[in-house]
C-alpha cells in the first residue's frame, strides 16, 4: 500500500462487458487490478469547486471507496478503489450533496478551465464562462452522441497554461492594442516595447509601431505608455478549433475573427458541436473532421 491507502476488498466477482461498458456510461472506470474495484470520476464542472463539496467527496471516498481521490488531467476529482457494490451507492450519496459523477463517452466532456477570474495577467472571466459552457454543453447536452469526445478548454490569456489551442475547441482571453502613432514621442525607451514579454512593438521611423500579425494580445503594454501612445484595447476572445493532444497531436487553427460578446462565443461552440455531430464520421476526433472537411469549409460553417 502506499500514502495510507486503505485495503481494498475485492471478491473477483466477474463482471460482463456489457456491465462495465454500463458503470463507465456512469463515470466508472474499472480498477484494472481487479475485477470489480472502479475509480469514481466526480465532475467538478470546471475544476471549481467549494469547501463543502470537498467535504462530500472526501467522505465518500472514506465510506465508499480506499481512501484515496486523485485528480485527472480535466480538473475532475476520482474516488479510488470503489466495490462495485458500492458504485449505486456512492452515486447516490455525491448526488445528496449535489454533485454529479461521468466525464466519459463520446460527448461533451467536462469543461478545463485556467484562474484567469483571478490571475494577474487574466483578461477574461474563466470561470464564469466555463461554468456557462459547461451548463450549457456538458450538462444541457448530456444525452447528445457525438462520433467522439469532445474537449472544451477555456484560457484567461495567452499564456495558454491550460494548452486551449490542443483541445477539440478552446477559448483564450485576448486584449488588442490600439495604438495612436500621434501621441508617440519616440522614446529612446519605450515602455510599451519594454514591457512587451515577445519584443513586437518597434520604433519605426521614430514612431511606435506593433505588428498586428505579430501581437499576441496579452495587453502588458496597457497602461505603460505615460503619453498614452496605446490609449484604447479591444477585449475579446480567440476561438481555436481541431486540436488534439494525446498520441497523435494537432495543433488547432485559430478562426480569423476575435469575438467580443461571450455569447458570440458559445453560438461558435454550439455550431461546431452540431457540425461534427452532422457531418462528423463515428471515430474520427474532431481534429480528423476539420482536416477532413478543410479548415475553411468548417470556419465558413462557425463564423459565415
Amino acid at each position: 500500500m502506499m500514502n495510507d491507502e486503505k485495503p481494498v476488498t475485492s471478491d473477483n466477482k466477474k463482471l460482463s462487458p456489457e456491465e462495465i461498458k454500463r458503470v463507465k456510461g456512469l463515470g466508472c472506470l474499472q480498477d484494472k487490478r481487479y475485477d470489480d474495484i472502479f475509480n469514481i470520476r466526480v465532475i467538478t464542472g470546471n475544476g471549481h469547486i467549494t469547501t463543502d463539496e470537498h467535504r462530500a467527496i472526501a467522505d465518500a471516498a472514506d465510506k465508499f471507496g480506499n481512501g484515496q481521490i486523485t485528480m485527472t488531467t480535466r480538473l475532475s476529482m476520482e474516488i479510488q478503489g470503489v466495490p462495485y457494490d458500492n458504485i449505486e451507492k456512492t452515486i447516490a450519496f455525491l448526488g445528496e450533496h449535489g454533485l454529479m459523477t461521468g466525464g466519459t463517452g463520446a460527448k461533451v466532456r467536462p469543461v478545463v478551465s485556467c484562474k484567469g477570474t483571478t490571475c494577474q495577467y487574466g483578461l477574461i472571466d474563466t470561470f464564469a464562462l466555463s461554468r456557462k459552457i459547461h451548463e450549457r454543453f456538458y450538462v444541457g447536452y448530456h444525452d447528445v452522441v457525438l462520433p467522439h469526445k469532445f474537449k472544451i478548454a477555456v484560457g484567461g490569456c495567452p499564456n495558454n497554461c491550460v494548452k486551449p489551442n490542443l483541445n477539440d475547441m478552446g477559448i483564450i482571453g485576448q486584449r488588442i492594442p490600439k495604438p495612436d502613432a500621434e501621441k508617440c514621442r519616440g522614446c529612446k525607451k519605450c515602455q510599451i516595447e519594454k514591457s512587451c514579454p515577445v519584443h513586437v512593438p518597434k520604433l519605426v521611423d521614430g514612431k511606435l509601431y506593433i505588428d498586428p500579425e505579430e501581437c499576441i494580445h496579452c495587453g502588458r503594454c496597457k497602461g505603460k505608455c505615460p503619453f498614452g501612445a496605446v490609449p484604447e484595447y479591444q477585449n475579446g476572445y480567440k476561438i481555436y478549433i481541431g486540436g488534439r493532444w494525446g498520441k497523435r497531436i494537432s495543433h488547432g487553427q485559430a478562426l480569423t475573427r476575435i469575438f467580443t460578446e461571450e455569447e458570440e462565443v458559445m453560438a461558435v461552440i454550439e455550431k461546431a458541436i452540431l457540425l461534427f455531430k452532422d457531418e462528423g464520421i463515428a471515430g474520427e476526433r474532431f481534429a480528423d473532421t476539420v482536416k477532413r472537411l478543410g479548415f475553411e469549409y468548417v470556419s465558413e460553417k462557425l463564423i459565415g
